[in-house]
């Protein structure tokens, strides 16, 4: 019998710790502004995974809802940002990809809220990117934007 592997994740301190079996939903970038600023980072690139396949095994990490209906997760010690879920989709959590403990397993499959990348931040891959979400929606392109950049005066 093959047993389903267990996926480990921990803030910086290590007071938080979670884990989940099985693949995630899927991976992906956002670039909207709350995730910047939750991140203090140009993108956030989630690990998308069911809510019943996931705890805290350690430690319960801090709420913050930074919009009705959005809440955002961080260690209250350390404050490393952990993981964002909404009423949107309530049967997931979306764990920052950066608090698992082998980020190169997880590869993104796509962007969201494109409309809001920084416009002097470029992501070099061939995944699609969407305006807002994917569900529904048709990419506005695949692969990055053709950046013209002038070289700096002295």
């Amino acid at each position: 019998m093959n047993e389903i592997p267990r996926v480990t994740g921990r803030c910086l301190c290590g007071d938080i710790r979670y884990e989940y079996s099985g693949a995630p939903a899927t991976v992906l970038h956002c670039h909207c502004e709350s995730c910047r600023r939750h991140t203090s980072s140009p993108v956030a690139t989630f690990v998308c995974v069911n809510s019943d396949a996931f705890c805290f095994t350690k430690g319960a990490p801090a709420v913050f809802e930074s919009s009705h209906g959005v809440k955002r997760m961080h260690c209250a010690r350390c404050g490393s940002p952990i993981a964002y879920r909404s009423d949107r989709n309530p049967h997931q959590i979306d764990l920052y990809l950066g608090t698992l403990a082998d980020p190169e397993a997880s590869h993104p499959s796509f962007h969201v809220f494109a409309e809001e990348q920084l416009d002097w931040f470029e992501i070099a891959d061939a995944l699609p990117r969407y305006a807002k979400g994917q569900r529904g929606a048709i990419p506005v392109r695949h692969g990055s934007r053709q950046i013209n950049v002038l070289p700096r005066r002295a």
